[in-house]
């Protein structure tokens, strides 16, 4: 039979085992230290941040820039600049179609650039310069050269693209007065027309750039 020494190893007494820096009483108590510390940094963090100005979720006073004009409107800040377009203002030539950002229907332009007016909130877009197709397609009580192109070239049918149409039409050649007829598939990219009336568009819009003779109307 086998004999279990109790004779310790003088070896191992005068050089025991080096600690590897972990043990489970360490960690519970840098945990318990680290929890109790915590919560002050955190509280200080908190009280020395600025707390954000809180509008809504009831209408609050904004002004828009529409067509030139200054329009004083109480709104729900979830209100989109469509909704305020077509429901608080009576400006409804841009349309809601998808709601999503993707037909083009609502079609408005933002500082002279095409934007989606469903994609918009109204409490956003205050101090920038908003035009709606009611605020260019009449000058002195004539058709504006784009929106009379879609009536020669016969560029609608049901008509309820039709004013997107325009209004992106107007915004893309105030940059590009000159613009080939691919420039002009690539340029109205954001636009649908369910009726198919593709082609009457891109023709209307290279009439209405020659009949511009390069610079921005309305």
């Amino acid at each position: 039979m086998f004999k279990v020494s109790q004779t310790k190893d003088p070896k191992r007494e005068s050089n025991p085992t080096p600690s590897r820096g972990f043990s489970r009483r360490g960690f519970i108590h840098g945990v318990g230290v680290t929890g109790a510390v915590a919560p002050g940094l955190l509280q200080d963090a908190a009280s020395a941040q600025t707390p954000a100005a809180v509008m809504g979720p009831g209408a609050v006073p904004i002004t828009l820039t529409i067509n030139g004009k200054a329009v004083k409107l109480n709104v729900e800040p979830r209100l989109t600049l469509l909704d305020a377009l077509r429901n608080n203002l009576d400006l409804t030539g841009a349309k809601r179609v998808c709601d999503r950002g993707t037909c083009g229907a609502c079609t408005i332009l933002l500082d002279g650039k095409v934007a989606y007016a469903c994609s918009l909130l109204a409490i956003d877009v205050q101090g920038r310069k908003i035009t709606t197709i009611e605020g260019f397609a009449l000058e002195g009580g004539k058709p504006h050269p784009v929106v009379q192109a879609f009536v020669d070239h016969d560029a609608q049918q049901c008509g309820y693209c039709t004013p997107g149409f325009v209004v992106a039409a107007k915004g893309f050649l105030d940059a590009n007065p000159k613009p080939t007829l691919e420039q002009v598939n690539d340029g109205l990219g954001g636009n649908l027309c369910r009726c198919g009336t593709y082609v009457g568009v891109r023709a209307a819009v290279l009439d209405a750039a020659s009949k511009m003779k390069g610079g921005s109307r309305g």
